[in-house]
Formats: C-alpha cells, structure tokens, sequence
C-alpha cells in the first residue's frame, strides 16, 4: 500500500494528494518522504494540473518527522547530519515550490514537519479540531525545516518567540484569527476540493502569474511587484476572456 496517494479530483485540472499511513498518524517517514518527493514531481510535470490539495488520511494531517528513522543514526557528525537534514526538508517544500495554487486540508492535528507541510501550501483550510504544534522544544530541538520562517510570517516575531520557546500548538480558532489559515470547515476536504475547483478554472498563466506576483509582494519590493504586474497585466490582456469582456463594455 502507498503512503503517499495522488489522485484526480473530481472538478477537471484538480489533484489531490493524500499522506496515507494513518497507523502512523502520517508521520514523515523515509518512505512518505519519497512518495511525496515523487508526488510533486508528477504534478509538476502534469500541464493539465491547475490545483493541488495536500491532506492526509486518518485523525491526524501528519504527526510530523519519524524521529528515530531520521534522528538514530547518532555516530554522524552534526555537518553530515545537516546534509541530510536539507535533503529531508526537500521532500516536504518542493509543495511551496510548484506553480499551480496549493490547498492544505488539515482534517486533525498538524506537528512539527506536518506544520511546515501545511504551510508550504498557499491556502489552508482546518477543521476545528485541527491544531498546528510546533513542539520541537519538547524534545530538546531547535525548529527545521523553515519552521521559523513560517510562523514569524504568520503570527509576527513576539507571537512566534514565545510560541517556538513554549513548544506550543495553535488551534484551529487561534489559528483562524491569526491569519494561519483561511478558514474553518467541518470538511475540510471537501472545501478545499470546491475552493480548488475555482482556481482550476483560472487561465493557468493567470493563476499562475498571480501566485508569483503575491510572492514577490510578500518579500515587500514594491518595484519588483510593480515591474512584474506590469507584464502579467499586460500578457493577460491579450486573453480571450479579457478581449471579451472589453467588447461587452463596448456594446453597452
């Protein structure tokens, strides 16, 4: 049985990928690293894909890094444990890296890596029993994986210090109020499906274009957000869609 599954939706240009070891609670073992690897990769490769749903199977959306499978080898020096953790990271981030809009579904808790799985996707949708644990000092370890990263952009850096420092969980609500995620929904699946299903009919250049231009906006350059918006603008301009939408403002 696959750990990691991918799948058509049921609206055109919708995929779903679901982390699939529940008796693991989704944990990111070698093996779901590697089938998310793999994932990714064939949605990037797939030009019909315009949406990408990231959820998992079971109670939990992912209960995080399989600790003794990725942390036992103790004979490695810590440079040779830092490659490897950079390879590790790849497995979950390569999802912010793809083109197309990507909604994480978090239908239970989310801990550790599982936090920055969901939030390497563009949108998140909770349940309201979902919660987002960043419990790495906990066990003695510093935060990985651009988990830092992340929850400052969320929460701002006093919410985000006193978070990591506590190695504490923010909830579906808290996380809702604080802009962690989009909304709350009693399926969160099936919300995240719908919502795909919107952005799936975008012209792809267009949702597309629109993701950069955001990312760009996000690192707080507005010359490089102004410079870029004028040529997706521009290219947009010469769709179908908008050269009809022109001519209807002529008629009227």
């Amino acid at each position: 049985m696959s750990v990691v599954l991918l799948a058509d939706g049921p609206v055109e240009g919708v995929r779903v990928l679901t982390l699939n070891d529940p008796a693991k609670r989704n944990a990111l073992s070698p093996a779901l690293q590697s089938g998310l690897r793999d994932a990714v990769a064939q949605v990037r490769g797939d030009r019909s894909a315009r949406a990408l749903v990231v959820t998992g199977n079971g109670p939990a959306f992912s209960a995080g890094a399989d600790l003794p499978a990725i942390f036992g080898d103790t004979d490695r020096t810590t440079g040779q444990l830092r490659d490897d953790l950079r390879g590790i990271y790849d497995s979950f981030l390569s999802v912010g890296e793809l083109e197309i809009p990507t909604i994480a579904a978090v239908q239970g808790p989310a801990v550790g890596a599982g936090v920055i799985l969901a939030m390497s996707c563009d949108i998140r949708i909770a349940a309201p029993i979902a919660s987002f644990g960043v419990t790495f000092t906990k066990l003695g370890l510093h935060p990985g994986g651009g988990c830092t990263h992340y929850v400052v952009e969320a929460l701002g850096a006093q919410r985000a210090l006193a978070l990591l420092l506590a190695g504490g969980a923010v909830r579906a609500e808290e996380a809702l109020a604080a802009g962690m995620i989009l909304e709350i929904a009693e399926d969160p699946l099936a919300a995240a499906v719908e919502l795909a299903g919107r952005y799936a009919a975008l012209d792809p250049s267009l949702a597309r274009n629109i993701k950069r231009a955001v990312g760009i906006a996000g690192r707080g350059d507005f010359e490089q957000t102004l410079e870029f918006e004028s040529w997706a603008q521009a290219e947009s301009a010469q769709s179908a869609q908008f050269k009809a939408a022109v001519q209807s403002f002529v008629r009227k």
